[in-house]
């Protein structure tokens, strides 16, 4: 399942992170951001105060849903989208884009994308030129060697982190909440093996976007750079 979030105009490359076939839940303008991916949207959820009107009119006649939220709510419409793809039941979710202007946005990706109602679905995001992926209790990440990743400890501490084909190794160690011990690690072979005990870590890979292979625009063209915040 792939949630298209708002914010910045994601880079087209990302359309190489979107499994396929896969259902594509979009917040707000990320309805426009989906588009632009290439991406047929099945549900839009938001208040929808940033989405174009062409972008909502071609999700109605593609067949797909709209589910309004008002503007004074509980909840950005990124964590709305996550809610209502959790009631899918996915086993895996794809985050695209939230990488906007707003701190506070921005911020608030990673509280949301390690969320224990998320807890049982694997989840990672793209961001900007970044991949994150949440783990709790393994994964196998991937890199090119000598590409950098970090490994942030998420509402509270990391209890027993040993990794494998990382320049840094943890054995059976801990990471305890605001350390920046896990920064800048880096691969040392195509793929990286995190494990843990208890808790919840955030593994980046802030350039992770230079790997993906880039893709024409619809005319030819080759891709956009990244545009600023919408």
């Amino acid at each position: 399942m792939v949630v298209v979030a708002g914010g910045e105009t994601p880079d087209r490359r990302l359309a190489a992170a979107v499994p396929a076939p896969a259902v594509v839940v979009a917040a707000d303008s990320g309805v426009d951001h989906a588009h632009r991916l290439g991406l047929a949207v099945d549900l839009a959820v938001g208040d929808f105060d940033s989405v174009s009107p062409a972008g909502l009119a071609a999700v109605e006649a593609q067949g797909g849903r709209i589910t309004r939220h008002p503007a004074a709510k509980d909840a950005t419409d990124l964590e709305l989208a996550l809610c209502a793809a959790r009631a899918l039941d996915p086993e895996r979710i794809v985050v695209i884009g939230a990488h906007g202007g707003r701190t506070d946005h921005h911020l608030s990706l990673p509280l949301i994308l390690t969320a224990p109602w998320l807890a049982g679905i694997t989840v990672e995001a793209w961001t900007g030129t970044a991949h994150l992926t949440v783990i709790r209790h393994r994964a196998m990440l991937e890199g090119q060697v000598g590409e950098l990743v970090s490994l942030l400890p998420i509402h509270g501490p990391a209890v027993g982190i040993t990794t494998r084909g990382l320049a840094y190794p943890l054995v059976g160690e801990d990471l305890p909440a605001g350390t920046t011990r896990g920064v800048s690690n880096v691969f040392t072979a195509p793929t990286a093996d995190v494990r843990l005990e208890a808790g919840v870590l955030l593994a980046v890979a802030p350039d992770a976007l230079a790997a993906l292979p880039k893709r024409p625009d619809r005319d030819g063209r080759p891709p956009e750079p990244m545009e600023g915040p919408s």
